[in-house]
């Protein structure tokens, strides 16, 4: 137990060391040595047509908020990489970013409710009908949506759907998904296997805020025999109008990504 108290506590001390040195990725160029670095522009975060929906960039780590050596690892010279607009870098990585030239291209999210968003969608056999019910939703809320099946309600495998979503988020092909089954639980745990993805499975309108506003959920997991159509609304509503905003609890998700990375393969 001592040995497992141990290892935890310098986990936690390394996790801490690396988030109080970062450097945010718009201050690159006044950290030391950096002049030679070009400086990261600010693109929109989505195409209008789907051939320029795939960037010329060497890599996407937009869906974090910090940036380490294995993120850049292997980048070419003058490389164009995304990243998020708050994101910020290791010192390592930032030396290699600043040895190599690599062009930083920052993510602008889509702020307030208002803000036209790609919404990727899914669901099982079970949650089809409310798939259909969310997707008028979300045009009616002025969203995009993006749908990847299932297309009826023959019986099918809820993760396949689930992956796909989850994958379109982590890519940066849609702003957020939304995954419909029967409960809702099956799919959250598909989409948290699938790296950049931060999956809340919710059932009321004040777990669905806690879940952007405190854990910055990218993908809203619902289960079509836990909620009715008319609390689907209120839900979804309130989960796209939420929007992470102090630095407290920007940390606590920059943890949640460290933690990903201590197993990524």
């Amino acid at each position: 137990m001592a040995e497992d108290q141990s290892t935890r506590d310098r986990v936690r001390a390394l996790v801490r060391d690396v988030l109080k040195n970062a450097v945010p990725a718009d201050e690159l160029e006044h950290v030391s040595g950096a002049s030679e670095t070009p400086r990261a522009r600010v693109v929109p975060m989505v195409s209008e047509s789907p051939a320029a929906a795939e960037p010329a960039f060497a890599r996407d780590e937009s869906s974090k908020t910090v940036i380490t050596e294995d993120d850049v690892r292997g980048l070419e010279d003058g490389a164009r990489l995304r990243v998020a607009e708050g994101a910020r870098l290791t010192p390592l990585a930032a030396d290699i970013v600043r040895e190599r030239r690599i062009e930083l291209v920052r993510r602008t999210p889509r702020r307030g409710s208002r803000a036209e968003k790609i919404v990727a969608v899914g669901a099982d056999h079970g949650g089809y009908p409310m798939k259909e019910e969310l997707k008028k939703l979300l045009i009616e809320l002025g969203h995009r949506v993006h749908d990847f099946g299932t297309n009826s309600t023959d019986a099918v495998d809820y993760p396949d759907f689930a992956h796909a979503v989850a994958r379109s988020v982590s890519e940066g092909g849609a702003d957020l998904g939304i995954i419909i089954d029967g409960a809702g639980v099956g799919s959250c745990m598909t989409a948290n296997k699938v790296p950049g993805v931060r999956a809340a499975a919710c059932y009321s309108v004040k777990v669905a805020k806690n879940s952007r506003e405190h854990n910055d959920a990218n993908v809203l997991t619902l289960g079509s025999g836990t909620i009715t159509s008319a609390e689907m609304r209120e839900i979804v509503s309130a989960w796209l109008s939420t929007e992470i905003t102090e630095e407290r609890h920007k940390k606590r998700v920059a943890k949640i990504e460290a933690v990903e990375r201590q197993y990524r393969s």
